[in-house]
C-alpha cells in the first residue's frame, strides 16, 4: 500500500511528514509518498505486478493527491509497471465554463502543489489528467482508466446522491471543497482560513477584523457569495486559542460561482481596509520547508503579491485576465472521457 499527503486514513496534518506504517485492516505495509520520497522506488515496486491508483481529487490544482499520481505515473513508466487508475467524478463539476486560472507558470512557480501548467480549477477528472500528462509530458506509462458510470460534466457532488466523505482533515463538506479553490489562497496570508475549526475553508477571520464592516463592504461589491459574521477560535494553526472575528462565505449559486475570483477580491479588500495589519505569510510544509513564495505557488503566477498593490479598478481588470482560461478544453479534448 502507498499513501499520499494526510496518510491512508486521510487524518494527517496538512503539510506534515507522513511516516511509513502498517495498515490495521490488512496488516500490509504502508509506504508513505509524502516523506523523504514522493515517488515509489524500484525496490518498492519489485514484487508488484500492477499499480492500482484509487484516490479522490477535489478539482483544485493545489490539492496534492493529483501530483502524487504524476509521480506514481513516472515510477510506473520507469520500472515498467502497468498502472490502473480508478477514475472519480470531479466533485466541483466538469463544466469547462467554470474553469478558473491562473494557469501555472512552470518556469517560476512549479512545486509539489502544482508541478505543471493546468488551470487552478481544472474541470477534469484524475483519469483525464493522467491521460493528458502522459502525452504532454512524455511519460509513456502503460495506463488503463476504469471509468465512472452515470456521471455528466455538469454534476456537482451534491447531485450524486452519495454521502460526502472527507478527503482530508480540512475538507469537511461540499462547500469547503468548492470554496477551497479560492480560500486556500489565504494560507499565504495572516488571515485564518478556518483550519482547526468545524468550518475550515468556509470561514475567514483574524482578531483585527471588524467583521460587520467587511460583510457590508464585500456584499456590496460582488454577488458571488453572501458574507455573514461568524466568530471562531481555532484549536491549532493561525491564532490558536484566540478569538477570531470571522466571516462565513455562503455561496449563492454553485453553478456559476467563481471561487478564485471571489477569494482574490476578498484578500484585496482586507489588504486595503487593514494596510497595517494585513501581512503576507510563509507557509512551511514538508515540500516547502521555508514556506516562501507560497502565494506564487498556489496561484501559479510569479510575483503575485504585487497584484494587490494595484488600485482597485486595475486590480479587477488584472484578476479577470488571470482567472479567465482560454483553450483548456480544446487542449484536453483528446483526453476527455465523459
Amino acid at each position: 500500500l502507498f499513501s499520499p499527503e494526510h496518510g491512508l486514513n486521510t487524518k494527517g496534518i496538512d503539510g506534515a511528514f507522513i511516516n511509513n506504517s502498517i495498515d490495521e485492516l490488512t496488516q500490509l505495509p504502508i509506504i508513505s509518498l509524502y516523506s523523504k520520497k514522493l515517488q515509489p522506488s524500484q525496490e518498492d515496486l519489485a514484487n508488484i505486478d500492477v499499480i492500482l491508483f484509487d484516490i479522490p481529487d477535489i478539482g483544485c490544482r493545489f490539492y496534492t493527491y493529483l501530483w502524487t499520481m504524476t509521480y506514481v505515473m513516472e515510477a510506473a513508466a520507469k520500472y515498467n509497471k502497468p498502472l490502473i487508475i480508478l477514475d472519480r467524478p470531479n466533485p466541483i463539476s466538469g463544466n469547462f465554463s467554470l474553469t478558473e486560472g491562473a494557469s501555472l507558470d512552470e518556469n517560476y512557480c512549479s512545486s509539489f502543489i502544482g508541478r505543471w501548467s493546468i488551470p487552478l480549477r481544472h474541470s477534469c477528472t484524475i483519469g483525464e489528467l493522467a491521460l493528458y500528462f502522459n502525452k504532454a509530458k512524455n511519460i509513456h506509462a502503460k495506463i488503463e482508466i476504469i471509468l465512472c458510470k452515470n456521471w455528466n460534466r455538469n454534476m456537482f457532488q451534491t447531485d450524486w446522491n452519495i454521502a460526502f466523505v472527507p478527503t482530508s482533515p480540512a475538507i469537511k463538506n461540499f462547500n469547503s471543497m468548492l470554496l477551497y479553490c479560492g480560500l486556500g489562497l489565504l494560507e499565504a496570508t495572516n488571515i485564518s482560513e478556518g483550519r482547526c475549526t468545524e468550518n475550515s475553508f468556509e470561514i475567514a477571520g483574524t482578531p483585527y477584523f471588524n467583521n460587520k464592516m467587511l460583510c457590508n463592504i464585500f456584499n456590496t461589491i460582488q454577488d458571488e457569495v453572501e458574507l455573514e459574521t461568524k466568530n471562531f477560535i481555532p484549536t491549532e494553526n493561525k491564532y490558536a486559542n484566540e478569538l477570531c472575528n470571522g466571516v462565513l462565505f455562503k455561496i449563492k449559486n454553485k453553478t456559476t460561482f467563481r471561487p478564485v475570483f471571489t477569494a482574490l477580491l476578498f484578500i484585496k479588500m482586507v489588504k486595503d481596509c487593514y494596510p497595517k495589519n494585513f501581512k503576507w505569510s510563509n507557509y512551511k510544509t514538508l515540500v516547502n520547508p521555508s514556506g516562501v513564495k507560497h502565494l506564487d505557488k498556489l496561484l501559479g503566477t510569479a510575483n503575485s503579491e504585487d497584484l494587490f498593490n494595484l488600485p482597485m479598478l486595475q486590480f479587477l481588470s488584472q484578476v479577470e485576465k488571470i482567472t479567465t482560461v482560454y483553450n483548456w478544453q480544446k487542449e484536453t479534448e483528446n483526453y476527455l472521457l465523459y
